[in-house]
Order: C-alpha cells, then sequence, then structure tokens
C-alpha cells in the first residue's frame, strides 16, 4: 500500500506548539505514529491532516489562464501559495481520484542514469531536477522529483526527502540518493544506483522474456489434450458405446470417455477446486506473511531455486559495497543492504541474527552472517579474508561480480533445462493423442451394429 505524508499538530504541557510529519499508508496507522511520538516526547496531539493534491487554475499578471495541480494539507496553504507568486487564483479544489502509481522502472533507470550524468559535469543538483522533471514521461515519477525539489527548497533533509517517496522509488533507491546528496561523492553514488538498478531489471527482462514461451507452450499443450478428450473423443470414439458387445473399446480410449463423461458431470467443481486455491496462493503470497516463508524455502525449488539465492547474495553484496565507505555505520549498511536484497526471510536473519550477534557479542562480520544461516560457504570466506585483510568493501564487490557472472552463466543453463522439460511434455503430449487418435481409427463396429445405424 502506498505510504502518505500526514502532519501532526500538538501542545506540550508548558503550552508550547508541536509540529511535525509522519509517513503511513493510512490515518490510522499515522495516528498511531502520532500517539507513540506524543507518549515519547510528552506533548497532547491535537490535529491530523493528510497531505492531498489540489487542482488549481490562476491567471499571470499578464493575463495567461494556467492550470495546475500542488500538494499540501489544505486549500488554504495552496490558495496563500500562489498569492504569494502575485497570482491571481480562479479556482482551488481538491483532487478526489488521487491515486498514486509507481513509476515504470525503465523512467526511473533513465531518471538516476541521466542525474549521475549531469552530476559527472559538476551542475548543481536542483538544475539537474530543474532539468530532469521535464523529461520524464511518467506522471508519477515527475510528481515526486516535483516535492523532492520543494522540500529541498525548503530546507528539508536530503535523505527525509527522498524516503518520503520510498514506496515509488524502492527503498533502496530512496535511502542512496538520499545519502548521496550529504556526501562528497554525489555523482559516483548516483552512478552505481544506475548501474545496480540497470542489472537488476536486465536480469528481471531476461527472466521474464526466457519463461513466456516455455509457460504459453505448456498451458497450450495441456489446454489442446483437454479439449481434443473433452470434445473430440466423445464425439468419434462416443458413437459407439451404445451398441451391442461386440464393440470393444481400448484402453486408453475407454479411459479418455470415462474422463470425458467425469468432466461433464465435474468440471464446474474443477474449475472451483483448481482457480480457487491458485488464486488463494496468489493474495496468501503478497502478504508479508506469505513473501517470508516462500522466500524461505524458494531455494528448494528444482533449477532456479540456488540461482535466485545467489542473486540475492549478488545483491546483498553488491550494496554493501557500494555503501560501506559512504554510510560510515556499518550495521545500518547491513540493514540497508539486507532490505535491497529482495528476500524477506534472507533480510529477517541479518536483522535479528547477524545484527545483535555483532552489537550485543561483539562478533566478527563473517561469524555474524554465518551464524544467519543465509549465505554460501563461499560468501563467508571471501568476507574472512576481507575482514583479516581490511578489504571488506573490495570482497564484496568481488563476490558481487563473481555471482553476477555465475547466475547470467547458470540462468542460461536453466532456461535450456526448462526449454527441455517443456518439449518433453510436448512429446508426451504429442504421443498421447498419436496413441488415442490410432485406437480411435481401429475401432471396429460388427456388422449388425452398422446396420442398426444406418436404419436409425
Amino acid at each position: 500500500m502506498a505510504t502518505r505524508e500526514f502532519r501532526f499538530q500538538g501542545v506540550t504541557p508548558q503550552g508550547e506548539p508541536v509540529r511535525g510529519t509522519v509517513m503511513a499508508s493510512s490515518k490510522t496507522k499515522a495516528r498511531e505514529k502520532v500517539d507513540d511520538l506524543s507518549e515519547e516526547h510528552g506533548f497532547k496531539p491535537a490535529e491530523l491532516e493528510k497531505r492531498r493534491t489540489y487542482l488549481y487554475k490562476v491567471r499571470h499578471p499578464n493575463g495567461e489562464v494556467q492550470k495546475g495541480e500542488q500538494k499540501a494539507y489544505s486549500e488554504d496553504e495552496v490558495r496563500q501559495a500562489l498569492d504569494n507568486m502575485g497570482l491571481e487564483v480562479i479556482r482551488v479544489q481538491k483532487k478526489w481520484f488521487d491515486f498514486q502509481f509507481s513509476p515504470p522502472q525503465s523512467d526511473l533507470i533513465m531518471f538516476v542514469r541521466l542525474a549521475a550524468n549531469l552530476l559527472r559535469e559538476n551542475l548543481p543538483f536542483d538544475e539537474v531536477l530543474e532539468l530532469l522533471v521535464n523529461d520524464v514521461s511518467s506522471k508519477s515519477l515527475r510528481q515526486v522529483i516535483r516535492d523532492i525539489h520543494s522540500d529541498l527548497k525548503s530546507g528539508t533533509d536530503a535523505e527525509k526527502a527522498f524516503n518520503k517517496h520510498r514506496d515509488k522509488l524502492g527503498k533502496f533507491t530512496a535511502y542512496m540518493l538520499g545519502i548521496a546528496s550529504k556526501s562528497g561523492n554525489m555523482a559516483e553514488i548516483y552512478e552505481s544506483t544506475a548501474q545496480f538498478l540497470e542489472r537488476k531489471d536486465e536480469f528481471k527482462s531476461r527472466v521474464r522474456s526466457s519463461m513466456i514461451m516455455p509457460a504459453v507452450t505448456t498451458i497450450g499443450m495441456i489446454g489442446a489434450m483437454i479439449w481434443y478428450v473433452w470434445y473430440i473423443v466423445p464425439a468419434t470414439a462416443g458413437l459407439f458405446e451404445g451398441m451391442s458387445m461386440d464393440v470393444t473399446m481400448p484402453p486408453l480410449t475407454r479411459w479418455s470417455l470415462a474422463f470425458s463423461h467425469w468432466l461433464d458431470r465435474n468440471w464446474v467443481w474443477l474449475l472451483i477446486g483448481t482457480v480457487g486455491p491458485i488464486l488463494a496462493f496468489i493474495a496468501w503470497a503478497r502478504t508479508s506473511q506469505g513473501k517470508f516463508y516462500i522466500h524461505k524455502y524458494m531455494v528448494k525449488i528444482p533449477v532456479i531455486g540456488k540461482l535466485l539465492h545467489k542473486i540475492n547474495i549478488e545483491i546483498f553484496c553488491r550494496v554493501f559495497a557500494i555503501l560501506y565507505t559512504g554510510a560510515g555505520d556499518n550495521l545500518r549498511v547491513l540493514r540497508i543492504a539486507a532490505e535491497a536484497c529482495g528476500n524477506k526471510y534472507m533480510e529477517y536473519r541479518i536483522r535479528n541474527v547477524t545484527i545483535p550477534m555483532m552489537t550485543a557479542q561483539g562478533a566478527s562480520l563473517d561469524r555474524a552472517l554465518k551464524a544467519s544461516g543465509v549465505f554460501t560457504s563461499m560468501a563467508i570466506t571471501r568476507f574472512k579474508s576481507g575482514a583479516e585483510t581490511g578489504s571488506v568493501q573490495q570482497s564484496a564487490q568481488q563476490l558481487a561480480n563473481y555471482y553476477q557472472k555465475e547466475t547470467e552463466l547458470s540462468l542460461d543453463a536453466a532456461v535450456q533445462s526448462i526449454q527441455t522439460g517443456v518439449s518433453i511434455i510436448i512429446a508426451i503430449g504429442v504421443l498421447f493423442l498419436t496413441i488415442l487418435s490410432a485406437e480411435m481409427a481401429f475401432i471396429q463396429p460388427s456388422q449388425a451394429d452398422m446396420m442398426g445405424m444406418g436404419g436409425g
């Protein structure tokens, strides 16, 4: 669910006003956060306002009429801001259907890549945002850039400004771009982020394109078999069922007819029993608990399980290597890398085993990572040697590069294995239909049955 920004107001016991903002997916969750803050800091919450989108229509001093939209906590805020700009306000109204869609990944990658290139040309960051906001095709991303630009101009901390939009930018991207403004190597961090996003998008595209054809072929073959057994077989071999006992049905034909009749009686229940569990599984898989258990046991999936696990480790190592020098706080680096790896179980083990061991027990990085139970022995060995030689960042980068090359090769092998499996399924299906057709061609009714059919 998309996160929204809420502004709260309150009063301290001394009568001093308190104001702040929280990010939450709903007003109820925002109120819970404000209640926690009020207990922690000792103030009484009074008002909670949701930041909305308002549509406005204004007239410039030269007579030109212009329409636009602006995010604010109230209509009065929008009117006041437009008045301060010397514009005549014609109309301001709330945007009723204020849906927030995530921008396409391609637009996000282009934004980060172009920003990295412009920053290497030593352009000020506010000019970079002003240039890119007009070149982005995604409306939602344009609004995100405008909001970030507005927050930065008003003095908002860069990390906070970007993290407001982590549901659209992604946790890793929002964090990286947020800390880039505080670092001395802003262009380098943007470049690293762009490379990471490009790599991740390329892998997803390759997996998607390599899986579409096998999936379509398999579904088509199964559909053809069901249609043949359910429609063709009764229309041909079914003609002989009412004849005398002299007609002997071959075994495969007899079983196919029986299955066809069973489908006639139970196809509704079969449809419910098939589609229902699939939809229930998809709904469960979208929950936090579902993702956790799927990610925990995905390594056991034939062919692609270990491949997906190594990709998670690759992403973790790449993010860790990027942030190790820029973030400074190693524990914070571990948390961000765990979130970015894309595996909820792996993230859970790092946050609840690795990090506590390093803080409470003073365990070394390699020992704490090993205790999590989610890293390969090779990864543990590389981190251990990196810690001993003082080259943890280089070891993480080397490990990421190694797994990148290995997963690329493994992906090709996995695709070939899947295609081989699909070919076997098709061969079995064709063989089944061939034998079934041959059986029906050799059904020999008696002469009396044939004369009975003619007389009827």
